[in-house]
C-alpha cells in the first residue's frame, strides 16, 4: 500500500488538488471540480493500492505550483513527477514535458516526435489520460488547425494557461 499526500491550492482559474508521494514526486494534479476523474485515474494507475493523507505543501510542490501561477513558468519544468501507465502513455507524457512554455504542438506533431506518425488519435487518448495536468503540460497540445481542443479541465482553463504562458495574446 502506497501512501500519497493530498493538498489543495487556489489558482486564478479554480482550486487544484495535488497528490504526491513520500519521496516528494508529483503523482497527480487536477481541478477540484474534476476530482472524481482524478480519483478514477489514481485507482486505474495504482489499482486502488494507495491511501491518501492530507498534508500541506508536501515536498514543497504546492509552493512550486504557486510560483508557476505567479509567473515563474519554468518552475514546473524540473518538478519531480512519477506515474504509472502504459509504455506508450509514459512516452507521450515524457514528450509533453519537452514542450517549452509559450509553445504548442499538434497531436500529429507529438505523434511524429515519439516515432509513431500515424498515432495522433492514440496520442490524444494518452494526453487525456495524463494524471499530472499543467506539470505534464497536456494543455500545450492543440488541434491540427490551431484550434484549442481536448482539455479535461475545460477549454476556458486551457485558454487561460496558454495565455498565462504567453502563447495566446
Amino acid at each position: 500500500m502506497q501512501i500519497f499526500f493530498l493538498d489543495r491550492m487556489l489558482t486564478p482559474i479554480g482550486e487544484l488538488v495535488l497528490v504526491s508521494d513520500v519521496q516528494g514526486q508529483m503523482r497527480a494534479v487536477d481541478w477540484t471540480d474534476h476530482e472524481a476523474r482524478l480519483m478514477k485515474l489514481l485507482n486505474i494507475h495504482y489499482r486502488g493500492e494507495f491511501a491518501l493523507q492530507i498534508k500541506t505543501n508536501p515536498g514543497g510542490l504546492t509552493d512550486l505550483m504557486q510560483r508557476y501561477f505567479a509567473g515563474e513558468l519554468t518552475v514546473i519544468d524540473s518538478m519531480p513527477v512519477k506515474t504509472l501507465g502504459s509504455e506508450f502513455q509514459r512516452t507521450v507524457w515524457e514528450q509533453l514535458r519537452k514542450i517549452p512554455g509559450g509553445e504548442t504542438i499538434t497531436y500529429g506533431e507529438l505523434a511524429k516526435r515519439i516515432g509513431r506518425p500515424t498515432a495522433s488519435r492514440a496520442v490524444g487518448m494518452a494526453n487525456g489520460a495524463n494524471p499530472i495536468s499543467i506539470v505534464v503540460p497536456c494543455h500545450r497540445v492543440i488541434g491540427a488547425q490551431g484550434t484549442l481542443t481536448g482539455y479535461a479541465g475545460g477549454l476556458q482553463r486551457k485558454q487561460w494557461l496558454l495565455k498565462h504562458e504567453g502563447f495566446l495574446p
